[in-house]
């Protein structure tokens, strides 16, 4: 299924200011809660907004949406649900609701997530160009066995403490955290050896992280769930963030989706004119040069780049030829280039144009 553009979800520009994205995601809440919209379709609209707003008013998650799309969240869930949205977003349309008949209470979040984990994961450029699943060892906190909780009478387990008070604009409700078990209903009685206070315990775990190809350096991927655990088990897990780090390739330098090589050949080769072997991403390929060739000319195999994180075609590879110049002659070889020193097609002439004068063209056309 094709996932919407955030921005038209949203009624947007892609220049929208913080404030204009944060006021048309309250509009659409407003307009499909749940609580306030029973069409068929309210529900999902409303998740639906709430996953393009937790991307756009981030500044970090929306710079990379807007270089790679909706696959800057390569392994997300693929979707928000209402607990996660009330307790992220609830501050933003909640008041609406209490002054209003309406309750969005029912939908918050009862149990705690976990917090995340963060791992870098090295990737050769054969990797980065074919994908790959890597299996890692994660430490993990989880929950241990042997820890006996029990029930907080406080908050009746719910972890939250709600007042009701009548005001003059209707009847509001005010709800905090139970001071006494911090939010999570329960409290620890007793706590096995090498457990902390949450009822946790380090523990390896062999993760399978699966990288698509195409992706960059410091892109992070997320893999829901294989955070650490909530305090005491009472939640859900948090997630692993994956963090992208590249491996420098010995020969070939890459600049987004395009890889360059510096080819040195004789001078003789491009005089005369030869068949060159060069690196790819994933092998090697035969390149011609053909008699004449200049020093700083650049050719360029289409296709043999980086394929693009969206999946959509690949980048090239730019060979930049660079003429080799001996420094040392012996005596033959010295007679022999004096004797073409003067020759008229030894005298060097402009076949191209330069640098500069392409980019003065550019800017005039």
């Amino acid at each position: 299924m094709i996932k919407k553009d955030y921005y038209e979800i949203l009624g947007i520009s892609r220049d929208a200011s913080t404030d204009e994205i944060k006021k048309a995601y309250r509009k659409l809440a407003l307009k499909y809660h749940p609580d306030k919209n029973k069409e068929k379709q309210a529900e999902e609209k409303f998740k639906e907004a709430a996953e393009a707003y937790d991307i756009l008013s981030n500044p970090e998650k929306k710079k990379r949406y807007d270089k790679f799309g909706h696959s800057s969240s390569q392994g997300d869930s693929g979707g928000m649900n209402m607990e996660d949205i009330f307790t992220n977003f609830g501050d933003i349309f909640g008041d609406a609701f209490s002054f209003s008949g309406f309750s969005n209470y029912n939908y918050k979040k009862k149990n705690i997530k976990g917090s995340d984990l963060r791992i870098k994961v090295k990737l050769t450029l054969n990797e980065i160009l074919k994908g790959i699943e890597k299996k890692m060892k994660v430490q993990r906190m989880k929950m241990a066995k042997g820890v006996e909780l029990i029930f907080c009478k406080n908050c009746n387990g719910t972890g939250q403490i709600t007042r009701v008070t009548n005001t003059i604009l209707g009847i509001m409700h005010t709800t905090t955290t139970c001071s006494i078990c911090g939010g999570l209903g329960k409290k620890s009685e007793r706590l096995p050896k090498g457990v902390n206070n949450q009822g946790l315990k380090k523990k390896e775990e062999l993760v399978s992280i699966t990288i698509p190809p195409g992706v960059t350096e410091g892109i992070q991927l997320k893999i829901s769930g294989k955070g650490n655990d909530a305090p005491f088990g009472n939640g859900i897990p948090g997630d692993l963030i994956v963090v992208i780090e590249e491996i420098p390739h010995e020969k070939l330098k890459r600049e987004g989706k395009n890889l360059h090589y510096d080819l040195y050949i004789s001078f003789p080769d491009a005089v005369l004119g030869a068949y060159e072997e060069v690196p790819t991403g994933d092998g090697k390929a035969r390149l011609k040069i053909d008699a004449g060739t200049q020093s700083g000319k650049t050719l360029r195999l289409k296709g043999k780049g980086l394929p693009f994180l969206e999946g959509y075609g690949r980048g090239d590879l730019l060979i930049h030829i660079i003429v080799w110049t001996p420094k040392k002659l012996n005596e033959e070889q010295k007679k022999m280039f004096q004797q073409m020193k003067n020759e008229e097609n030894f005298i060097p002439q402009k076949y191209e144009k330069s640098f500069f004068e392409k980019v003065r063209e550019m800017f005039s056309s």
